[in-house]
């Protein structure tokens, strides 16, 4: 149950968004009575906050005008969502190049927070363990990140001078949908009008993004996420594969998710329902093929190779291998 301190405090929150709050409503949003509602208000006028009461039939209360909530009063469960997002962001690659950003961040929060509490959330975070390291990520720029935004947002094409894979510098006009944040890294998906083609971008290889005149209309059943990882599974590798799975589509994607593998029904499924089993054909590109039989093998499904014949002949080895080390005493 919150303590009144922490209910006082919500009070506050809830008087700091604005509007006549009737008394009915604070006592259903706080879970107390009408007279602990104005035993609460007393409090924050006790406080030196301007708390004021309006009569009449549409009344209740209400801050006085300009009042703002000093920063950073946090109760415990916003003060550990605050940190664990800053920590996680970090961890999850969802930060700019000024990497510095978050910590400072952090470490303002950590100076105001009252010494229990303090202590509560060193805790937690030394309890906390990450399977992948933020070295791992690739951040972008800030001014990039936040210029690409907002073209995003208001529909304005951008120029962005990119330096790509094989270190050829361009520079590109695109159409922005949206930014995703995939795998440690961040992409801007769109249209190049010159070609008009769909395009994806990684963030980290632009070095400027400048906004253009002009407007665009973004497509009416946009998916930026999904084009990224659309993208990838289409990108040009060395091998293609084709397959076909008995399996669902859950099974499938347990092993080959979206961004490594197309997946569509084959002509002679017999079945409609999404969660049963039948034949899809699974598509796919790869630089390297070793992978692929574990994972054929871990799916535990009837599957056929079409193409390439490498793949068979690495998916027999591996069978042979499997044989040999079972049969062994």
């Amino acid at each position: 149950m919150a303590r009144p301190t922490g209910r006082v405090l919500t009070l506050l929150e809830l008087l700091q968004s604005g509007g006549i709050r009737t008394g009915a409503e604070l006592a259903d949003r706080l879970g107390v009575d009408g007279r602990t509602v104005r035993r609460y208000v007393d409090h924050l006028i006790d406080l030196d906050v301007p708390v004021e009461s309006v009569r009449g039939r549409y009344g209740g209360y209400r801050l006085a005008p300009g009042y703002r909530l000093p920063p950073l009063m946090l109760n415990d469960d916003e003060a550990l969502a605050v940190l664990l997002g800053l920590i996680a962001g970090r961890r999850a690659g969802l930060a700019t190049s000024a990497d510095t950003a978050s910590e400072t961040a952090t470490a303002k929060i950590r100076r105001v927070l009252p010494e229990r509490l303090t202590r509560r959330l060193d805790a937690v975070l030394e309890s906390l363990a990450f399977t992948t390291g933020p070295g791992e990520f690739v951040t972008p720029e800030t001014g990039v990140l936040l210029a690409i935004a907002d073209a995003v947002r208001h529909h304005r094409p951008i120029s962005i001078r990119y330096t790509a894979r094989d270190s050829r510098h361009s520079e590109r006009t695109l159409h922005p949908y949206g930014i995703v944040s995939h795998a440690g890294r961040w992409y801007v998906t769109g249209i190049d009008p010159g070609i008009g083609q769909h395009r994806t971008f990684r963030l980290d290889r632009i070095a400027q993004a400048r906004t253009l005149p002009g407007t665009f209309e973004p497509p009416a059943d946009l998916d930026p996420a999904q084009r990224v990882l659309t993208g990838f599974a289409t990108a040009a590798y060395r091998h293609e594969v084709t397959l076909r799975i008995h399996a669902t589509i859950e099974q499938l994607r347990a092993r080959l998710p979206a961004s490594v593998a197309s997946v569509a029904e084959t002509p002679d499924a017999t079945t409609t329902d999404p969660h049963a089993e039948r034949w899809l054909r699974v598509e796919l590109r790869a630089e390297r093929l070793d992978w692929l039989p574990p994972v054929l093998a871990s799916l535990d499904r009837p599957f056929v190779i079409e193409r390439p014949e490498e793949l068979r002949n690495l998916v027999t080895a591996l069978a042979e291998r499997l044989t040999a080390s079972a049969r062994q005493t």
